[in-house]
């Protein structure tokens, strides 16, 4: 085992210590329950066909509370990167707003089926969790550069990915097999009563999924906690609020400077727009579409962080052999092709062509060519998307200016939501508008497009 690295230049010269490493790629592992079983695949379906009045009034009213949470992180991701950068810990910042998340997922607990009168504070619960989720992700973002050489981001970035992933998909196998029942039946997928006595009828197996999400970032963030080194601090907070606002000031005069990694950002702007919108609605839309349960649905999210994973683990060393644009620009390509093909299938036919059957009672899980088709799809979005979250992350970390990392992290984060309330919003205006939830995803295809021509040139050196 390697020796312990300095830190205090933000510049691994050689790989941490694997305890330290290992802390830092659970906290992926910590955080990802919330976007699979509350932002995707359980609670974000039982909010729009439960709690809410109807799926097209759910699908717009998550999507209005996803755009307010991102304008918020947009607001504030540049200047508490400036501070960190400042101050030097990371740490602090990340328990302060994991705290945030886990408060914000225990209150989902609250919202109950056929209750308008929970729909309040389920939504503010929903935006707190979320920004506490965001900035506690680009405080552990920022220590990359002290984990490992410039030649091993990639690697790094694919692999807390991909662990992330079999996080999000091992919390969601324990939530479909013991927490979650059949309102019919009042038995899980694998047959038993839920634990604690959750009550099917009431739905309390999918609100629980809140609590589980708050208890597992608590649990899994310790190791990062003991055993990954922090960034010694610099100065006091006070100090280091006033310093990042001054460097902040700086950063953004002397922007034009590094107009190639202004230009990444821009690209991520868009992409990730899409990328948001596509997670946040596609539970939905499967419940609303195809009639799907929370257990059709989460079977569908175990496929999707099955392929996230194998995509993020390949995508991660194709970062380190072909480039992290390379890898970003084939992302992009397979989700513009899964969305458009999305909006050529609907429940009895497929490519508004192929008539098929309409799904009937006692028919069993994806019985319908539709269903399977959503399925393929589901799949090969779980395994672009991971591929390209981790190769988007670790290409900032390859053009920013390694003493300012944090600003320029807190600039990702901002240029990964400063517009991606835009996306979540325009979703649920067109699908208000329409009375259709498949109308609400057609912009997607078009801001992966131009995000991949804004791309495009950006200019890369290879480490």
């Amino acid at each position: 085992m390697l020796p312990p690295v300095t830190v205090s230049d933000e510049t691994a010269a050689k790989p941490a210590p694997r305890s330290a490493i290992a802390g830092w790629v659970l906290f992926d592992w910590a955080a990802q329950p919330y976007f699979t079983l509350i932002n995707t695949f359980v609670y974000a379906p039982f909010f729009a066909s439960a709690i809410a009045a109807n799926p097209v009034d759910g699908q717009a009213m998550w999507g209005f509370a996803t755009s307010a949470a991102g304008i918020a992180i947009a607001l504030l991701s540049p200047v508490l990167g400036a501070i960190a950068d400042a101050s030097g810990r990371r740490k602090p910042w990340i328990a302060a707003f994991g705290l945030l998340l886990v408060v914000g997922a225990a209150l989902l607990w609250f919202g109950r089926p056929g209750a308008p009168e929970t729909i309040a504070i389920v939504l503010v619960a929903f935006v707190l969790a979320t920004i506490g989720a965001e900035f506690a992700t680009v405080f552990n973002n920022s220590m990359m550069p002290t984990l490992v050489p410039a030649e091993r981001i990639g690697r790094l970035s694919g692999l807390g990915w991909a662990i992330g992933y079999l996080g999000g998909m091992m919390s969601l196998i324990f939530m479909l097999g013991f927490l979650v029942a059949s309102p019919e039946t009042g038995r899980t997928l694998v047959g038993l009563e839920p634990l604690f006595g959750l009550d099917a009828a009431q739905r309390e197996g999918d609100r629980a999924a809140g609590p589980l999400t708050a208890l597992w970032f608590i649990v899994f963030t310790i190791p990062l906690f003991l055993f990954t080194p922090d960034v010694p601090a610099r100065m006091s907070i006070g100090q280091a609020v006033r310093s990042g606002f001054a460097s902040l000031r700086g950063t953004v005069k002397e922007v034009r400077r590094h107009g190639n990694v202004l230009t990444f950002l821009v690209a991520n702007m868009i992409y990730m727009d899409g990328l948001v919108a596509l997670f946040a609605l596609g539970g939905i839309y499967a419940a609303g579409v195809f009639g799907w349960t929370t257990i059709e649905i989460g079977l569908f999210g175990i496929l999707l962080t099955i392929t996230g994973t194998a995509g993020a683990l390949l995508g991660g060393r194709l970062d380190d052999t072909l480039g992290s644009k390379t890898v970003i620009l084939g992302s992009i390509g397979f989700l513009t092709f899964a969305v458009v093909t999305i909006l050529l299938i609907g429940p009895g036919h497929v490519f508004f062509v192929f008539k098929t059957a309409l799904p009937a009672p006692g028919d069993g899980l994806f019985a319908t060519a539709p269903e399977q088709v959503y399925l393929v799809l589901g799949g090969l979005i779980g395994a672009a998307a991971g591929p390209l979250q981790a190769a988007s992350r670790s290409l900032l970390v390859r053009l920013a200016p390694r003493d300012q990392i944090g600003q320029f992290f807190g600039l990702f984060a901002l240029s990964g939501k400063v517009t991606a309330f835009i996306g979540p919003f325009l979703a649920s205006v067109v699908t208000l508008a329409l009375n259709d939830q498949r109308a609400g995803l057609g912009m997607l295809a078009i801001m992966f497009l131009i995000g991949a021509t804004v791309l495009s040139f950006v200019r890369v050196e290879r480490p």
